[in-house]
């Protein structure tokens, strides 16, 4: 296909990523379109896939026509028969209402409740201290490689949207992996896909999710990854500590995001920008910042 630009970038039918410049958004629409799926006219994108299935059990739904992933063989990608991780309670919160913690000295604020200029020009609204998640993908004006980042997510309430759709969105780290952010509190989609997986590709270690209405919060280790050449020498690590309980250590991302398929790695600079989804879902944040971290030693992470 080809940038607004003119510049000319791999498709996902050819088992591309999205650029730097292209909407996340519109590149989940035409790889979807690629993959299949029927496009439902209406004022915000979204696709039903005319193979979706329920699980064996009929709890979950998902795909069975997807590849196989070679990291865990026995499932599809965002198979419905895959085992959801337990769901537990993460605790009350010590003081409701507040942020959970204030940024280090050392920190890049994203979003402190007011200032978003961090950000690249947005439609995103910013209502009574909290960003609210409107018209396009918004994406930082720095880059970034191994980062830690702390971020702060809500779920509409009341849910919103198809059980496959709704508080749907996620923080693309290097605008490429996926950690989902969804609301799998109120119905059940495929392991892969829920809040907190790797998404595609891993769920989290478990299900800690406040429902909707209520704060969630996401502290992340990213470790960027180390090409040699066109090879990737070593691929890109998540650890996340999800309303304080792990639910990823040091897992290794298999590539760059992908629905119903699986992307390989290719090479990248060191640093791309941070991207936080917009997919019609008014999901809303709040207190966003992120520390540039240089991880020399990857098996100390």
């Amino acid at each position: 296909m080809t940038n607004d630009n003119g510049s000319r970038e791999l498709g996902p039918e050819a088992g591309g990523t999205p650029s730097t410049g292209m909407s996340r958004r519109r590149f989940l629409r035409t790889s979807a379109l690629a993959a299949g799926t029927a496009a439902i006219a209406g004022p915000a994108f979204k696709t039903v896939a005319a193979d979706l299935v329920e699980s064996d059990d009929g709890q979950v739904v998902g795909y069975t026509d997807t590849p196989m992933q070679p990291w865990a063989p026995e499932y599809h990608v965002h198979d419905p028969n895959r085992p959801w991780p337990p769901e537990i309670d993460p605790g009350e919160l010590c003081c409701p209402g507040e942020i959970s913690q204030g940024p280090p000295s050392d920190a890049i604020v994203l979003f402190d409740g007011e200032d978003t200029s961090a950000f690249e020009p947005h439609e995103w609204r910013v209502e009574d201290g909290v960003l609210v998640a409107h018209g396009d993908d918004i994406v930082t004006r720095e880059s970034f490689g191994d980062c830690q980042l702390h971020i702060e997510w809500m779920a509409p309430d009341p849910p919103r949207g198809d059980r496959f759709d709704r508080g749907n969105s996620g923080v693309f780290f290097m605008n490429n992996y996926e950690l989902q952010i969804f609301d799998s509190y109120s119905d059940k989609v495929f392991a892969d896909g829920i809040a907190g997986a790797i998404y595609g590709q891993t769920p989290p270690l478990t299900h800690p999710m406040r429902p909707p209405g209520e704060w969630n919060v996401f502290d992340c280790v990213f470790t960027a990854p180390v090409f040699n050449g066109n090879s990737v020498e070593q691929p890109a690590t998540l650890t996340l500590h999800w309303n304080g309980v792990l639910a990823h250590y040091n897992t290794i991302i298999h590539g760059p995001v992908a629905h119903r398929g699986i992307n390989q790695y290719s090479p990248h600079p060191p640093e791309l920008p941070l991207m936080i989804q917009e997919h019609s879902n008014p999901v809303r944040f709040r207190n966003i910042w992120i520390r540039r971290l240089d991880i020399k030693d990857r098996a100390a992470v």
